[in-house]
């Protein structure tokens, strides 16, 4: 499993990390679109409560994840991302795992500062016309301001100005401690430095992982 606040890496690292390892990763929020995509029965039910604007419930997305469990391609293993958020639902997952003879072996949190998450989130840009993004350290437009594709002027949306990064970083510490120190006290958490190359990262992380992976 792996931990990490916004702006860390973490998807990223998940899909490396899975590739290399030969096992899926699993997603709640792609199950969710998946479901909803195939219009299955559980598809209909996660609909409407997102079409609601409503948080799916924590029994529904163990279902899902039960379900997803089961497919062939699980039957060595799993790198879950972004699911469990708080420490009620970490303790159904473990419980999920345990009637199906398996458990975690290992979480990883991928910890760099407040500066760093700053500087990739706060500088996205967004095109009003056409909606491409640009960020202004990593991928910045030809001429600052203008869409390269349409050239639509680029604007800044609220979420991705520092302030409002500063609050999704500040509700993400303060809703993730708990589960850090869940997984701490069994024993399972490692933390990574992810401020480094991508390719630094996942070296770390199959440290992080070396030997348990193979071991559960």
């Amino acid at each position: 499993m792996l931990l990490g606040p916004p702006g860390a890496g973490k998807g990223t690292q998940a899909e490396l990390l899975a590739r290399r390892l030969a096992v899926p990763r699993i997603s709640t929020g792609d199950l969710f679109r998946e479901a909803i995509a195939n219009d299955t029965p559980l598809g209909r039910e996660v609909a409407g409560y997102i079409n609601k604007g409503d948080l799916v419930p924590d029994a529904t997305t163990l279902e899902v994840l039960s379900e997803r469990l089961s497919q062939t391609d699980a039957g060595h293993g799993a790198i879950f991302d972004g699911f469990p958020r708080t420490v009620p639902q970490a303790e159904a997952l473990d419980r999920l795992l345990a009637d199906r003879g398996a458990h975690l072996t290992r979480v990883v949190d991928l910890d760099v500062d407040e500066a760093e998450l700053l500087r990739r989130l706060a500088g996205r840009w967004t095109c009003r016309n056409c909606g491409a993004t640009y960020h202004e350290l990593f991928a910045p437009p030809r001429v600052p301001g203008v869409c390269d594709r349409c050239g639509g002027e680029l604007y800044q949306r609220p979420d991705d100005r520092p302030e409002a990064v500063r609050v999704r970083l500040q509700v993400y510490r303060e809703r993730t401690a708990p589960l850090v120190d869940y997984y701490a006290r069994h024993g399972l958490l490692r933390a990574i430095d992810a401020a480094g190359s991508r390719e630094a990262v996942t070296e770390a992380l199959l440290r992080a992982v070396d030997g348990v992976a193979q071991a559960g």
